[in-house]
């Protein structure tokens, strides 16, 4: 960064800054960048090979959307944490294992908002507690249904869409899927 940035907004999740960050070349490029603290998503696989989806109402496109449970990093939290709260807060589950499944950067055009992504296995039911502003209706689907949904057009959420796939890649790399693994 070459200057101070000046911050024309500044809400409870994002902040927008208007600053002058420094290209590759050493030149100043004005832009306006949307900071976001970055989130985590977790993929929840049972024992017999389904996944819990969510079908949640998204506000800022009028629309419900096939997603998994995800939620933004918290102050002082790790991405992992943040997983494992959400994956309680929304879909009323716990989990005995954790693997990372990677990263993704949402709009890197204006934004520098970073996804961790989760498999979480070894599930345990608890009582769920979604935020008062949260339509969230939760559905048990096989792994093989949540992608087809993916590949047919209904799952339009990136981060679902990434953690589906790395998910399948990751069963395929294991030699087939994942029923009755942990």
């Amino acid at each position: 960064m070459t200057d101070v940035p000046h911050r024309p907004f500044e809400g409870r999740v994002i902040r927008v800054d208007r600053e002058s960050l420094t290209g590759p070349d050493g030149r100043p490029i004005p832009t306006e960048v949307v900071r976001h603290p970055g989130g985590a998503v977790a993929l929840p696989l049972d024992d017999e090979g389904r996944v819990l989806m969510l079908r949640q109402y998204r506000p800022c496109i009028e629309a419900w959307l096939w997603e998994l449970p995800a939620g933004k990093i918290d102050p002082g939290e790790a991405p992992e944490d943040t997983a494992r709260r959400e994956l309680a807060e929304e879909a009323g589950l716990t989990a005995r294992t954790w693997r990372k499944l990677g990263e993704v950067v949402t709009a890197p055009g204006f934004c520098d908002e970073v996804l961790h992504l989760y498999l979480a296995r070894g599930l345990v039911p608890v009582a769920a507690a979604p935020e008062e502003d949260e339509y969230i209706e939760p559905h048990w689907m096989a792994l093989d249904e949540a992608l087809a949904l993916a590949d047919g057009g209904a799952i339009r959420d990136a981060k679902t869409l990434v953690a589906l796939y790395r998910c399948r890649d990751l069963g395929r790399s294991r030699g087939g899927g994942f029923e009755g693994r942990v």
